[in-house]
Formats: structure tokens, sequence, C-alpha cells
């Protein structure tokens, strides 16, 4: 009879839990505002660099252009992001969040490093700084300068 793999100690498993219960932290804290982690990394992105286009809006929040451009969509049906065209390339648009986005951006901050915390609570701070150097090495290590999606 063959024996089962360990799925409970393995890293794809753990990470993918842990990335279950970070989503989960995160909808719990901010059910009310209806906004989901990739909107919040997305509306983020485009404050520190206002005027970027999709494909660079997805490469820098390392998600794929097709995901973005429905996330884009719900941010601007909430009025929380507009995109307008650019005027050497009409066919791209850039990226702008609205004042009404900006604030709620700004209410929602203090909750979301709220969120973080909870979500290292298990660990000792010695244990959480170790945890967020090795988890950003982990990350590091597998993006490629080109596609951060990518494995190297």
């Amino acid at each position: 009879m063959p024996t089962s793999f360990d799925f409970a100690r393995a890293p794809g498993h753990l990470i993918r839990r842990a990335q279950q219960i970070a989503v989960a932290e995160f909808t719990h804290a901010l059910a009310d505002l209806d906004i989901t982690p990739v909107q919040f990394a997305l509306l983020n992105a485009v404050i520190d660099a206002p005027g970027m286009d999709q494909v660079t809006l997805a490469k820098t929040a390392a998600f794929d252009p097709a995901t973005s451009g429905s996330v884009i969509a719900r941010l601007e049906a909430k009025r929380w992001l507009r995109r307008e065209a650019d005027a050497l390339d009409r066919r791209r648009k850039l990226l702008f969040v609205t004042p009404e986005g900006a604030l709620a951006v700004e209410q929602m901050s203090a909750t979301v490093s709220q969120v973080q915390q909870n979500i290292l609570a298990p660990l000792t701070a010695k244990d959480q700084a170790l945890f967020m150097a090795l988890l950003h090495q982990l990350v590091s290590g597998h993006e490629s300068p080109a596609d951060p999606c990518a494995p190297s």
C-alpha cells in the first residue's frame, strides 16, 4: 500500500493556507467596504504612480493583466479609479485614483495595518521579523526581473 504525501507539512500547502488566512482576515475586517486585498493593492499602486497604464499596474502589483482588468472595472464602478486615454496613444488607458478612492484608502489604511498585525499575531516579535525576512527572500528568489510572477 502506498504511503500518502504529508501535504500538511508541504510548503505549497502551508503557503496556500496562509493566503487563505490572510484573505479571511482582510475580508472580515473590511466587510463593510466591500473591497478585496487585490483591489486595495492596485489602488495603492496607482496612488504611488498616478497615470500608469494597466499593463504597468499589473506588473507592479504582480497580477496578470486580465485579472487586473476586471479589478480595474470594479474599482471604476465604485468611482475609486478612473481611466483616461493617453494623449500620445489613444488606445492606451492611464489610471488615476479619484478623490473618493483616495479617501477610501486613507480610511482603510489603519484597518489594513491592523489586519497585517493580526496575521502575524501567533508569532513572537522576533519570529515575525524573521518570518517576514524569509518570506521576502522566498518571493524575491522566485521573481525574475522581466516578470514578477514567473519562476526563475
